[in-house]
């Protein structure tokens, strides 16, 4: 189970940082990533890191946004700094985890982000 934290509501040019943590035990996490929902809009990529700490950002966010990962902890980050109106959303974070019965890709509930004056 993936659990989010740190959503809210921001002013334009301020920040913000979420959690992701993976609940359980007996498990490996491959691949993480952030993804974002705007009302009316497809989900999309925000960025993704690899165990191995291989990072991809989208266009919209290099520059401004930070993804990070602590696997002692099995906790991903997105720092979130000069955030826009156009960065209100619903933020997801995705896992392929490994339970011992092969990879499976986890989706937590999703956090919303809003960022307005």
């Amino acid at each position: 189970q993936l659990v989010e934290s740190g959503g809210g509501l921001v002013q334009p040019g301020g920040s913000l940082r979420l959690s992701c943590a993976a609940s359980g035990s007996g498990f490996k996490i491959y691949a993480m990533g952030w993804y974002r929902q705007a009302p009316g809009k497809q989900r999309r990529l925000v960025a993704t890191i690899t165990s191995a700490g291989d990072i991809n950002y989208a266009d919209a966010v290099k520059g401004r946004f930070t993804i990070s990962r602590d696997n002692a902890k099995n906790t991903m980050y997105l720092q979130m700094n000069s955030l826009e109106p156009a960065d209100t959303a619903v933020y997801y974070c995705n896992a392929d985890v490994d339970y011992g019965v092969g990879i499976v890709e986890y989706w937590a509930q999703g956090t919303q982000v809003t960022v307005a004056s």
